[in-house]
């Protein structure tokens, strides 16, 4: 229960924590938060690894020259690029071996053939909006890498995705985090831009069952 308060502590005061880093660690910072963002993308045990608040607490650091905002984007777009191809193999490598062998029974091959065609049918856009959605975002890339999406198609997705993230996150930080508002009610932005993340996935995976129904109605009706 302590371990878990003190990360949401961490969380929601991603400002001063973030500040303290910068203080004591200088220029290793930018590691520090690479490190963070390629774990949140790139392993599927770490999920709850802080993401788009991250982004936006940086890039209002670098908006006051505390950070760089140049080494700040490029820093964030390579490890955001780097997690989602280490997890796309992780999957596609542990994903086929689960499938197969003693783990058979554990694993059916249906399960594999319906993410296989998934991913045929919705595969690129999923790649790119769940860059936008916490949790699912750390999902995505491995569940691509069971289901064997052409790694070239998966890569261009990804570094779309992963530029469009950080620029919209950082970049919103950085012209947004200092307003005086913000900076007065950041706790309140970070869970509202969560909050916002979460909506937008629901609404995009509701249109999408929306549209899988009425696609079988019709062919159901054929």
């Amino acid at each position: 229960m302590t371990t878990l308060l003190s990360f949401l502590r961490f969380f929601l005061h991603l400002d001063a924590y973030l500040n303290i880093f910068i203080q004591q660690f200088g220029a290793w910072t930018y590691i520090i938060i690479f490190l963070i963002i390629f774990c949140e993308t790139g392993l599927v045990v770490t999920p709850f690894l802080p993401g788009d608040s991250l982004l936006f607490a940086a890039g209002a650091f670098a908006a006051v020259d505390s950070l760089n905002i140049w080494w700040l984007l490029a820093s964030l777009i390579v490890a955001a690029i780097l997690g989602d191809a280490v997890n796309y193999w992780i999957g596609h490598t542990l994903g086929q071996k689960a499938f197969s062998g003693k783990y058979e029974r554990f694993f059916k091959k249906e399960y594999l053939e319906r993410t296989q065609g998934f991913y045929l049918k919705y595969g690129a856009k999923t790649i790119v909006l769940a860059r936008f959605l916490p949790i699912l975002r750390t999902f995505a890339p491995f569940v691509a890498g069971i289901g064997s999406m052409p790694y070239g198609t998966f890569l261009a997705y990804n570094v779309l995705g992963s530029v469009a993230w950080v620029l919209l996150f950082a970049g919103g930080g950085y012209l947004f985090g200092n307003v005086p508002f913000v900076k007065e009610h950041f706790s309140l932005v970070v869970i509202g831009i969560v909050i916002l993340s979460i909506l937008i996935g629901v609404g995009e995976y509701v249109r999408v069952r929306v549209r899988g129904l009425k696609d079988e109605t019709i062919h159901d009706k054929n």
